[in-house]
């Protein structure tokens, strides 16, 4: 396999892995949708940012140390479950998406960023992708690794960058649509914090069954 191909084959597995909906959809989604466009593109910002460290950690061996520590991904895997049902809670107990939910509609946009970094490092989809999945990509035969670490990392963020961008937009146009429409919104609210406690309790799940 040539190194484009190469190239064109990461990129397909990570474009299918951002897409199936998770906690970092989930997250800029609800952003959008309680903070506008603005914090929904920070909120892509921060998994964004998220996803560079995931790489840096990749390139220096975090896989390694998983691989010699597997106690390490259960951990991660149900504390990153409990942040994200702690906002899908605080979204289910909301009366308006748009009223009183200082976590998220009230929060200024750096905070909002630096949540969505957090929950993107705490995302075990992201570790086991890490884990499984990135070191195979990095070929002693194309080069320095860590330019090819570089490359594979621009990858994941130009993807994410598009898909949540996206996601994030679209969400954003859908608020004053929601904002006219207050049973609409708390429907909303509902639906979105349901989500992100599926998504938290089926984390938790494959975390608890690894102990």
């Amino acid at each position: 396999m040539d190194q484009f191909a190469h190239l064109w084959l990461f990129f397909l597995m990570v474009l299918g892995i951002i897409i199936l909906p998770g906690m970092d959809m989930a997250f800029v989604m609800a952003s959008s949708l309680t903070g506008g466009r603005r914090a929904g593109l920070f909120a892509v910002g921060g998994i964004v940012a998220g996803g560079v460290c995931h790489v840096v950690a990749g390139a220096l061996g975090l896989g390694l140390v998983l691989q010699l520590v597997p106690g390490m991904v259960n951990v991660m895997l149900v504390a990153g479950s409990l942040y994200i049902a702690w906002i899908g809670w605080s979204l289910m107990r909301s009366t308006s998406v748009f009223g009183s939910l200082p976590t998220l509609d009230e929060t200024p946009p750096w905070r909002t960023f630096r949540q969505a970094a957090l929950t993107c490092l705490l995302n075990p989809k992201a570790y086991l992708f890490m884990l499984a999945i990135f070191p195979q990509f990095l070929r002693l035969e194309y080069g320095s690794l860590w330019i090819q670490a570089v490359a594979l990392g621009l990858i994941i963020a130009v993807t994410q960058t598009g898909i949540y961008g996206s996601l994030a937009l679209a969400a954003a146009g859908a608020r004053q649509w929601l904002a006219d429409r207050p049973g609409a919104s708390v429907v909303m609210a509902r639906v979105v914090g349901a989500v992100l406690i599926v998504c938290a309790a089926f984390t938790a799940w494959q975390g608890w069954a690894r102990f």
